[in-house]
């Protein structure tokens, strides 16, 4: 299905060719599940893709959207009893329309909103959960600081210490939490209710996870400007100064950085997805172009350079979902490993810059204005091959993976 652009196409032929799934993977789906995705292009095609280069350019959030988008109840498909391969080609369709819209929702649905479900515990999942579903209210996910991304891991300097049998907080008998520290590049940053923040703890040296209301005092926020890529999303710097933070917002279920690594590893699948997604959207334009430009008397589609183009760009992009596809199912059978995932990552983010690439060149000078929808598409992948761990970290991985031996430290 052709994604929609910023004007009506003209008649054509492209609407009565094959999509870009050319392999037919989305059959595999169950039908429940193929309605279910139908549903959701409808949405995206009527309330998000007129105005997503309109948000992109002026670096807004279409807050108004929210109630319109948890209508769909898609948070956390696996949690409502969809397939993986449901919930990646979610993501997948949402990239395809707009990039930014798909990266709010990973970073709420799949991040806080699984965390919960993962790591809560039954108070917090009672006290948050259906709120944080129904998007009455948001979340974030506060890892990355600024001087730490891919060694996060092993740097992190945001720190916590626990203070015990004071009177200072009665409502919660004086047990909590001190946060000292900034996290950076915090999708949803600067207007979210809650984030869940990871901080060292200082007494024992051991990652933790608190759910910090983000309108906590010594929280301050400020958005991160100048963006060349996701200007939709609202990426944040945050600054944590002596905020307390009750016992009863620590997540329980963790321990220790190996235990965030089931999130992590559920998240940058979904980001590969919006690899898929990503180039989807630009064999949707790049085709379109193609069959409706003149160019020497004749439609660009006729001339063999392009078309060879078009053809190496529906081969990474069905190559990037089969490879996906199979990501999915291991998924399902609860076997899919780090090294997989990061394989997949660093594979599909690849041949998704090289697609964007080809697309924006085809659409000569018109690919380098958002009015074209190409050059938002090829801006937004230079997002996509950085995070959720760099094509180089996710390269490594599986170099450790394949020869026992790890190059990263």
């Amino acid at each position: 299905m052709p994604a929609p652009g910023q004007q009506a196409p003209a008649p054509s032929s492209v609407d009565s060719l094959p999509t870009a799934d050319f392999f037919g993977f989305e059959s595999l789906l169950s039908e429940r599940e193929q309605r279910k995705l139908e549903e959701l292009r409808e949405f995206l095609a009527a309330e998000i893709a007129p105005f997503a280069t309109e948000w992109w350019n002026n670096a807004e959030f279409p807050a108004h959207i929210l109630p319109r988008l948890a209508a769909l109840e898609l948070s956390a498909p696996a949690q409502r009893g969809y397939s993986h391969l449901f919930a990646g080609l979610v993501i997948a369709e949402m990239t395809r329309v707009d990039t930014s819209i798909a990266t709010f929702f990973l970073v709420h649905h799949d991040l806080f909103v699984e965390s919960l479900y993962g790591f809560g515990s039954e108070e917090q999942k009672a006290r948050l959960l259906d709120d944080a579903a129904s998007l009455r209210t948001t979340g974030a996910f506060a890892l990355t600081e600024p001087e730490h991304g891919s060694d996060v891991a092993g740097g992190m300097e945001t720190r916590a210490r626990r203070v015990s049998g004071g009177a200072e907080t009665p409502d919660d008998g004086g047990d909590y939490w001190v946060l000292n520290g900034a996290k950076r590049w915090i999708g949803n940053g600067t207007f979210c209710d809650y984030m869940l923040v990871w901080a060292r703890d200082e007494a024992d040296g051991a990652i933790r996870g608190f759910i910090v209301d983000a309108n906590l005092p010594g929280v301050s926020r400020s958005r991160i400007e100048h963006k060349i890529a996701l200007r939709t999303v609202q990426n944040a710097d945050i600054v944590f100064r002596d905020v307390r933070v009750a016992e009863a917002d620590r997540f329980a279920g963790i321990g220790s950085f190996e235990d965030t690594n089931e999130l992590l590893r559920g998240s940058r699948i979904m980001v590969a997805w919006q690899a898929v997604g990503q180039q989807l959207a630009a064999f949707d334009v790049a085709r379109q172009h193609a069959v409706e430009r003149q160019q020497f008397g004749r439609p660009l589609a006729k001339f063999q350079l392009i078309q060879q183009q078009l053809v190496t760009m529906l081969g990474n992009a069905v190559a990037s979902m089969g490879m996906m596809v199979r990501i999915a199912q291991l998924q399902q059978e609860g076997a899919a490993g780090m090294a997989q995932v990061a394989l997949a990552k660093s594979y599909t983010s690849a041949r998704m810059r090289e697609t964007v690439a080809m697309g924006r060149s085809m659409l000569g000078g018109n690919g380098i204005v958002t009015d074209y929808r190409m050059a938002k598409i090829f801006a937004d992948a230079e997002a996509i091959y950085t995070y959720e761990g760099s094509f180089e970290i996710n390269t490594l991985i599986v170099g450790r993976a394949v020869t026992g031996v790890s190059a990263i430290v």
